[in-house]
């Protein structure tokens, strides 16, 4: 009997990682993931698909590490000799990143080139190929070039969050030109779903917005609602990222769904999904404000759509009411337009575990 393929992946526990996850044991891979040690657990995103592992069934298993521990990662790759890498883990907050640029640089900046080092390593001594994904972001435009924004685009970062991305790309992109190393940009747009962390603005306003519903919240401060975005859904994103790994040449790939939103559009579907107006429950709070605002972004998936055959599944209105649903589901509460069932099955076991242990 064949062995399944091997992937890991940094970053496994958040949004990105567990849709990830999902996907690739759809597929039948062995999982592993790189998780940093806490004293709290911070696994709720993958807890519905962790066996134990000593069970003959697991088929995810995950290894304390760090993007700040360059040896460590040389390890692991040995120990777990993965067909297939994901670097998905970052201090990924872009308004955090100007509080913590030295911590936000070394995570996403070193530690991609920590990680590419060591498979670099690993290659040339093995002989045996590891596939190479970098997770990049529509904030490396920045400031607005041209629109919409493609994968020749020059990059304007603005955060240092954005300046950590830009390293990492090209970082990427002169390993693989420089050691024939089998690597990937993935140049991926906003996308969110319930599982997006709370801090985020669109996740922020669907848990506010249920929190309101049920009596618990009366207002909801955010800064700039007039940037907009181009933004899709996690897990339509996370297919994208493995149909690269599944190329016969390496390549750099804008995924986006080519329209854009302002977070007043967003807000503007979000209350009117449970006829409420959000003008009156939003305030503006300047501590929200980015010192260097990216005003517009919008991709053009072209590439993907023609060299991956990748295609966006989920509008911005459907993704907006799921994730509303999805958050007045897991406070006990039904979309007034009776859809929450509906779309909350949609996002699978992590919302039904969610929403039931919610509830009861």
């Amino acid at each position: 009997m064949s062995q399944p393929k091997r992937a890991l992946i940094t970053g496994i526990t958040g949004q990105d990682g567990s849709y990830l996850s999902e996907l690739l044991l759809e597929k039948g891979y062995e999982v592993h993931g790189i998780i940093r040690r806490t004293s709290t657990f911070n696994t709720d995103r993958i807890d519905h698909i962790y066996e134990d592992p000593h069970s003959p069934e697991a088929k995810l298993f995950l290894h304390y590490g760090d993007l700040t521990d360059g040896t460590t990662l040389g390890r692991l790759l040995e120990a777990v000799q993965p067909a297939e890498i994901y670097n998905l883990g970052a201090q990924s907050h872009v308004r955090v990143s100007f509080d913590s640029p030295e911590y936000t640089v070394d995570a996403v900046g070193l530690g991609t080139l920590r990680l590419l080092e060591a498979l670099r390593d690993y290659q040339q001594r093995t002989g045996n190929e590891m596939r190479f994904y970098q997770a990049g972001s529509s904030e490396m435009f920045g400031k607005v070039q041209e629109i919409p924004q493609k994968e020749t685009t020059p990059f304007y970062p603005r955060s240092p969050y954005a300046c950590a991305k830009v390293y990492a790309h090209w970082q990427t992109v002169n390993y693989r030109e420089s050691y024939d190393l089998f690597a990937c940009n993935g140049i991926l747009f906003n996308h969110e779903s319930p599982r997006r962390g709370e801090t985020f603005v669109t996740r922020k306003i669907t848990r506010a917005l249920a929190r309101i519903v049920a009596g618990h919240q009366k207002k909801l401060y955010l800064g700039n609602l007039d940037s907009k975005r181009d933004w899709g859904y996690a897990k339509d994103y996370v297919r994208a990222m493995w149909l690269m790994l599944q190329q016969d040449v390496a390549d750099d790939y804008v995924v986006a769904t080519g329209e854009t939103y302002s977070i007043k559009e967003f807000l503007d579907i979000a209350f009117g999904h449970v006829n409420l107006d959000w003008n009156d429950y939003v305030e503006f709070d300047a501590r929200y404000l980015r010192p260097a605002e990216v005003d517009i972004l919008i991709g053009d998936p072209t590439k993907a759509k023609e060299k991956l055959g990748w295609e966006p599944s989920v509008t911005f209105e459907g993704l907006t009411k799921l994730m509303v649903d999805a958050d007045l589901a897991a406070l006990g509460l039904s979309s007034p337009n009776g859809s929450a069932s509906e779309n909350v099955l949609k996002d699978n076991a992590y919302i039904r575990q969610n929403v039931g242990s919610a509830v009861d």
